[in-house]
């Protein structure tokens, strides 16, 4: 439990890095210098038209150009072929690898709009899917994945959450996806007690459980803000916040609200934990490895990748060596970036 509080108390008046970071700062997928997209272009038409698909030249191109940079070829792929880019990748390549790449040449809020989308339609709800991005991503992406989902889907995120979520779970998961956050990175200690104070009367000072107190304070707060809030609450109880939303609540609430702690703490941390689930134990969770390592390589991979080191003893690049293969294994540790 000390160490605990010591490694908050070193980061609690710090904004996370990588959630305010700009993107490319702290992720392994970076702009090219001296970027030529008329050559890109060429490259990937001879990689995809050419006898047999070139596969390690797809791979080069789409995990060493930045997003902006693969949207200006993909836009002048369609101009010289007239075809879609991403559409030709999943014509000439399958399965795992076919996602990775597919994910790697979108717009990341293409990809999680395209991964709620999923997450929402048909029988039943992935709630796993829209709980991990909706505590991880910052108002901007919030913003940015819910205008793609309209343009995709003809409807606003928030109404389709509508119809597939409810209760408590479902105000906090809209309250959310309306990307309202404060993400000031100013800390206000005596608001933080105050919050600390009211979450411990809502949860374990009282019989019963206000969730509404909770999800006001987890879904509002800015992640620096929540840092405190959970160093301070350390003074109303012996158990951590984590601790007592885990005594306090039970399903899809719980998870989400254990997930924003999580996220106030370390994002990265977060991601880590996450990609270490998909690859422990038979069998490997490859859709959430790809969604992980897609959405995070250009945003926090070098955060995520130090935390997996600090928290595991190995190596993120030695796990997905050793638990994937072929060209999916090596898509995946390209973006990883390397061995350390």
């Amino acid at each position: 439990m000390a160490d605990l509080w010591e490694e908050l108390q070193s980061v609690a008046n710090a904004a996370p890095a990588s959630f305010a970071a700009a993107p490319g700062e702290r992720g392994t997928i970076k702009a090219k210098a001296n970027f030529n997209v008329s050559e890109d272009v060429a490259a990937l038409r001879k990689a995809i038209e050419g006898v047999g698909t070139n596969e390690k030249t797809l791979i080069e191109i789409l995990t060493h150009r930045s997003s902006s940079q693969k949207q200006e070829i993909a836009k002048a792929y369609r101009e010289t072929t007239k075809r879609i880019l991403a559409n030709d990748l999943k014509g000439e390549t399958h399965g795992n690898f076919e996602k990775v790449l597919v994910g790697l040449a979108r717009p990341l809020a293409v990809n999680d709009a395209e991964w709620l989308h999923e997450a929402l339609k048909g029988a039943g709800t992935d709630n796993n899917i829209l709980i991990e991005i909706l505590s991880s991503r910052t108002n901007k992406q919030i913003k940015e994945l819910s205008a793609a989902y309209a343009e995709e889907t003809k409807k606003t995120l928030t109404q389709a959450l509508k119809t597939e979520v409810s209760g408590h779970y479902g105000k906090a998961i809209i309250l959310l996806a309306e990307g309202a956050r404060d993400e000031s990175p100013s800390v206000n200690v005596d608001k933080a007690r105050e919050d600390a104070q009211a979450l411990y009367q809502a949860g374990e000072k009282k019989l019963g459980t206000d969730e509404s107190k909770f999800i006001e304070i987890l879904c509002k707060r800015s992640f620096p803000q929540l840092r405190q809030t959970i160093l301070e609450y350390k003074n109303f109880s012996k158990n951590t916040l984590q601790k007592s939303i885990e005594k306090e609540m039970s399903g899809n609430l719980e998870e989400l609200l254990v997930s924003i702690v999580k996220c106030a703490i370390s994002t990265p941390a977060y991601f880590a934990e996450k990609l270490n689930k998909s690859m422990k134990g038979a069998g490997t969770d490859e859709t959430t490895l790809t969604r992980v390592m897609v959405s995070r390589g250009e945003v926090d991979m070098l955060d995520i990748r130090a935390e997996y080191k600090t928290l595991y003893k190995s190596s993120l690049y030695k796990a997905i060596s050793s638990d994937v293969s072929g060209y999916y294994a090596d898509c995946l540790k390209m973006i990883c970036g390397g061995d350390d």
